[in-house]
């Protein structure tokens, strides 16, 4: 089954630095047909205001993981760690036993990101922070790993059975994955549009599926994709 979440219909808050939409429940947004999908407990799309950001706050046990859609994102934590990602590039905290971090857009325009929390397999534990670019030409028509829970050569690591990946297509092109029997995928389209088993997505658009083995993506729009393979 390929449930469509989309972008309209997703939770929602807004102020004057933050515009955010949710796709599982989060905050002040509750639907309890959406709390989670798997291990996946959180994916946020927010656009964050030029000069503002989040302000240092604590989490724990939760494996945090920042894709940039567009501007850029300046990190800093409790652990000494200080890093900028840009856009198309990822960032993973690992919370463990507790941690403050801030998130902070020091550019002079708006930055876009996705933010998804995955559950770990243990709580606690010593917590950790990496960055790493990804070329989106490194990722045109095939997928690239940008994390994983397992030993995979250039992914961020994170602390679960899970895998976070990329993918560009361009219009006209086409593309496969393959996901394992009893494991659930979540997909989100950061640009462009594409044919999913079928079904059309735009945008911003999300995607729960479970039960499928087999996924066919065929490019409508050139496209930049991500998607979670979780148990």
């Amino acid at each position: 089954m390929i449930d469509i979440r989309r972008f309209e219909d997703l939770g929602r808050f807004d102020n004057d630095w933050l515009n955010a939409r949710y796709h599982f429940s989060f905050s002040h947004y509750f639907n309890p047909d959406r709390m989670g999908h798997g291990k996946l407990r959180v994916w946020n799309d927010d656009t964050i205001r030029a000069g503002t950001g989040f302000p240092p706050h604590g989490h724990e046990s939760m494996e945090i993981i920042t894709y940039v859609r567009n501007g850029a994102i300046t990190h800093e934590d409790s652990m000494g760690n200080k890093g900028r990602t840009e856009a198309g590039d990822v960032q993973v905290m690992s919370a463990g036993s507790g941690v403050q971090h801030s998130e902070w857009n020091a550019e002079e325009e708006a930055t876009q990101i996705f933010q998804l929390w995955i559950e770990p397999r243990e709580q606690g534990g010593t917590p950790g922070w990496g960055a790493k670019a990804f070329p989106k030409g490194d990722r045109a028509g095939q997928w690239a790993v940008l994390a994983s829970g397992a030993d995979e050569d250039d992914a961020l690591t994170i602390r679960q059975d899970a895998k976070v990946l990329g993918a560009t297509l361009k219009a006209g092109q086409s593309l496969t994955y393959q996901i394992g029997a009893g494991r659930k995928g979540y997909l989100v389209l950061a640009a462009g549009s594409v044919r999913l088993n079928g079904e059309t997505l735009k945008t911003r658009d999300g995607a729960a599926i479970t039960g499928e083995t087999n996924l066919t993506l065929e490019g409508i729009k050139d496209a930049e994709i991500v998607l979670v393979d979780t148990i």
